[in-house]
């Protein structure tokens, strides 16, 4: 096999610089929501990236529905994504996805960095995924200046709009994912380094129910309270949990209600379904309409569903399992342990492997308690974790590795 230890010393002695980068990227607030701050971070991710010398250009998103606390539906903007394309017609091709917003607003409390020790870092977005963006764009720039650079080419697709479900990018995703032979995903592994393997699928969903207002007193009996329908909906909808081998549904949040003296009219049930299998989304999509519909039989009430199952299941293919398996092969080459394990969360890269890409979809930073205010990443996973994905591509740029996917 061919040397790569030369190309990788691009990466070496780069923590303290990447360390100064991660601060910065992660002091501008980008939550989902807040698009000015989401416009700053793609400028910055911009200039970043146009370092590739690759085409650059920012792929607008659709906008989607959203439910009101009072149950009207309302269409919502997200932030553009930042495409980057080079090479195109290399023999190689490759997706590298990943997310610029974060979970927490601009009045969330938690906007700047700590310091927990030397090698922690605590900072909004550090983990998840600002350090696995930053990771990314080493890598490649460490392809780059290899001499097997010109056998591979690659997409880069950085969303706005990940931790919302990436309504307004899925066809962005999904078209960048049917171009490409394979994907990394840089969404943080465990503090340790193992990487999600099966991911379940996820939906979201709200159910509004609407009821007949009246007086609490002269008239209860006229009215239909739609916050008792909603809960009595949100108790069937939490039986499902186990219904299905790993199915779980979450009742989130029940959003109505009224003065004490009136009969409430609106409510609006959140909730989330996991999943290990696409015959069991299909099958709880069915359950929830049955309850619906049960729910608009009853006398003055009305009832609609809203959502669905935006993140398919990601299930461990033989050939996602062998894609696995190179990524292992290359972390031991550079003395890292890699391992795996199934997981119910999800991210883009269900999206992707439902294309029928093989993607490996947490190649970012080592760290821990993300989407809190105690989310941290190591930074000594900076540079290491650049050097997995360096030596990755460049295994598989100059044949040592066959490439995955749909390579003719």
């Amino acid at each position: 096999m061919r040397d790569f230890s030369s190309d990788l010393g691009f990466l070496a002695g780069r923590r303290a610089e990447m360390t100064a980068t991660l601060k910065d990227w992660c002091a501008i607030n980008s939550g989902s929501r807040n698009i000015d701050g989401l416009d700053r971070m793609r400028d910055v991710l911009v200039t970043a990236f146009g370092e590739l010398e690759g085409d650059v250009e920012i792929a607008p998103a659709e906008q989607h529905e959203v439910v009101t606390r009072d149950g009207e539906v309302e269409r919502t903007p997200a932030g553009g994504s930042v495409r980057v394309v080079k090479r195109p017609q290399a023999p190689i091709r490759v997706l590298l996805a990943g997310h610029m917003d974060t979970v927490f607003p601009p009045d969330h409390p938690f906007q700047t960095h700590r310091m927990i020790d030397d090698d922690v870092m605590n900072a909004p977005g550090a983990a998840d995924m600002k350090g696995g963006l930053l990771v990314m764009l080493r890598a490649l720039q460490c392809v780059e200046q290899s001499a097997v650079a010109d056998a591979i080419g690659y997409e880069v697709v950085i969303n706005a709009d990940e931790e919302i479900g990436s309504h307004g990018s899925a066809a962005t995703i999904a078209a960048a994912a049917r171009r490409a032979h394979f994907a990394c995903v840089y969404e943080p592994s465990l503090p340790d380094g193992t990487l999600a393997g099966a991911r379940k699928g996820s939906g979201n969903f709200s159910a509004i129910f609407r009821g007949r207002s009246a007086h609490a007193g002269r008239e209860h009996h006229l009215g239909r309270n739609a916050v008792v329908a909603a809960s009595r909906f949100a108790e069937r909808i939490d039986r499902m949990s186990g219904a299905r081998a790993g199915m779980t549904v979450n009742v989130a949040r029940i959003d109505g209600g009224s003065p004490n003296n009136v009969v409430p009219e609106s409510a609006v049930v959140r909730f989330n379904v996991r999943v290990e299998l696409g015959d069991d989304a299909a099958w709880a999509e069915a359950e929830l309409n049955k309850l619906i519909a049960a729910a608009n039989a009853e006398d003055g009430f009305g009832a609609q569903l809203h959502g669905g199952f935006g993140r398919p299941p990601k299930p461990m293919t033989p050939e996602l399992l062998s894609f696995f398996e190179a990524v292992k092969s290359v972390g031991a080459e550079l003395g890292q342990e890699i391992g795996w394990k199934a997981t119910g969360g999800c991210c883009d890269g269900n999206n992707i492997a439902a294309e029928g890409t093989p993607v490996v979809d947490t190649l970012g930073v080592r760290g821990a308690n993300i989407h809190s205010a105690d989310e941290y990443a190591r930074l000594d996973s900076l540079e290491e974790r650049a050097k997995l994905s360096a030596l990755l591509l460049m295994r598989i740029a100059s044949g040592d590795i066959p490439a995955p996917g749909r390579v003719t």
